[in-house]
């Protein structure tokens, strides 16, 4: 009989065991949701109710798995810009909040990849584990936090660096009209960040496939890729995803900035962004300004591009350099998205029609052109050997402009006028072919001294890639001088111009040679 009992007490015990971790294990758990319904959906948009205590750009997520941004806030209903297709959304479906703003993945795994604007792989090279997250729209950099600009960012383009240079952690516009090589000035300038420690981001809004196919060849084609981030928002893509591109773009390139890294980012172009903004202001029925903008258009650009700068070193010294593109019709640099990033940025570098018809490549109007920072950041061996050039420049294009009227010419204005073609030939720079600081200034060097202007204008292609070739073999102690940003020595450019002159003469006499 006791043995019984003790069995019975064991299974007893057993019993309430099992129980007892069953009940456990059953333990609900309760999720607090806020759920609204889609009330209407137009192109872009969608109207929702029930989300009374959403918060703006929080976001949200429709059934089947659909996305969006809410963007206005009503007392009935909110505006929500979508990142989908709208055909995809209908009214009555149910809408989720997240409790969180959009935001992107961020992190040295995204470089060498080609991501859509919410940072979702396009390539076909798999997913993208990044282990940390930031919301696209964040605060700029306090002034307190910023440096000065001091370091060149080199473009590898003779006209910028030597006229209109760039430093690191300044805003340099790009703008000039359709198809004149505006984004072969921004594609150069990544190329020509190889082996120099730079990351860069290429933000494309709104373009064509075939032209951002052919971009990402020539990244590839010439090792880029493998320091460079490509994000895509295409022309036929929702106008929320090429709203928000630029911003998730500047998130990805704030991350390295912050990590003590040199960044560089194009935005190509802003007219695309400003454009889907007004459609998105419309479609929300917010009132339109000039040209149908509304009113907060400067601000969007102004609270993206005043993220640009030059850390403290306290912070680590990171740098974000950003060279927004946009595109003018007519040359019409006083239209009204021209004009606010013209007032944003620290300068312009300005593209004209009528140079580019006339082969002048790249198609950099000089005159209208200026870098209010970079003059700081520039190299001294530049300003030694281009002082005076820009205003040389200017006054020969005046001089040729009165010599057009058949006037006669002195023999000394003539040869202003010789060497001015010279100088403007030997700015003219071939795609895709960045030149070395070195070879930059020995090549500026010989043609502001005069050295080619004996030379017919068919023989300077050739002059010039002589001199290209001796500049490559150049020592280096002259190298370590020219990159070195201190002063050059008269004694070292006098060096270096005869290096030039015997380079020049003995082309001259192969020349004579093989003609003979």
């Amino acid at each position: 009989m006791p043995d019984q009992t003790g069995d019975l007490r064991s299974m007893l015990t057993s019993v309430l065991e099992v129980i007892d971790q069953t009940s456990q294990a059953k333990v609900p758990h309760i999720c607090l949701k806020e759920v609204g319904c889609v009330s209407a959906v137009l192109s872009g948009i969608a109207k929702v109710s029930g989300l009374s205590h959403v918060g703006f750009e929080e976001l949200i997520h429709f059934s089947g798995g659909y996305s969006g941004m809410v963007y206005d806030l009503d007392e009935s209903e909110v505006g929500v810009i979508l990142f989908d297709d709208s055909s995809l959304i209908q009214a009555g479906m149910e809408v989720e909040r997240t409790y969180r703003v959009v935001d992107v993945p961020v992190g040295d795994e995204l470089l060498g990849r080609v991501v859509n604007a919410q940072a979702k792989p396009l390539d076909g090279l798999g997913q993208i584990r990044c282990k940390k997250r930031l919301p696209i729209q964040r605060e700029a950099p306090a002034i307190m936090d910023r440096a000065p600009v001091t370091l060149p960012l080199q473009t590898g383009i003779k006209v910028i660096d030597a006229l209109i240079p760039i430093g690191h952690g300044q805003r340099e516009l790009i703008l000039g009209d359709r198809q004149i090589g505006k984004s072969a000035i921004a594609i150069d300038t990544i190329l020509n960040q190889k082996g120099k420690d730079v990351i860069c981001i290429y933000c494309a809004i709104g373009q064509h496939s075939s032209s951002i196919a052919k971009v990402i060849a020539e990244l590839k084609e010439r090792g880029a890729m493998e320091y460079t981030m490509v994000m895509i928002a295409e022309g036929y893509e929702p106008p929320g995803l090429r709203y928000i591109a630029p911003y998730a773009a500047t998130t990805i390139a704030e991350d390295f900035m912050y990590r003590g890294r040199k960044v560089l980012i194009v935005y190509d172009d802003l007219t695309n962004h400003a454009r889907a903004y007004r459609e998105l202001s419309l479609l929300l029925r917010r009132p339109p300004g000039r040209e149908a903008f509304p009113g907060d258009i400067f601000y969007i650009h102004a609270k993206l591009l005043e993220r640009a700068t030059h850390l403290h070193q306290r912070l680590g010294g990171g740098s974000l350099t950003a060279l927004p593109i946009i595109e003018t019709e007519a040359q019409d640099i006083s239209a009204y998205i021209p004009t606010n990033l013209i007032s944003i940025t620290d300068g312009q570098i300005v593209l004209s029609p009528d140079l580019f018809e006339k082969g002048i490549l790249p198609a950099v109007d000089v005159g209208k052109s200026v870098s209010r920072v970079g003059g700081k950041a520039q190299l001294t061996a530049y300003r030694d050997i281009t002082g005076n050039l820009k205003l040389a420049y200017a006054q020969f294009e005046e001089l040729e402009a009165f010599a057009r009227f058949g006037t006669q010419l002195d023999e000394s204005t003539r040869g202003l006028i010789e060497h001015g073609k010279r100088i403007r030939w030997c700015l003219n720079q071939t795609r895709l072919d960045p030149l070395a600081t070195h070879v930059q200034i020995f090549i500026l060097l010989a043609f502001t001294e005069g050295l080619l202007d004996q030379i017919p204008i068919n023989g300077l292609r050739e002059a010039e890639k002589s001199l290209r070739q001796t500049a490559e073999e150049l020592e280096s102690p002259l190298l370590q001088q020219m990159a070195s940003g201190q002063k050059m020595p008269l004694e070292m450019q006098n060096l270096l111009i005869d290096r030039a002159k015997k380079t020049l003469a003995s082309l001259r006499e192969h020349g004579g040679n093989s003609h003979g």
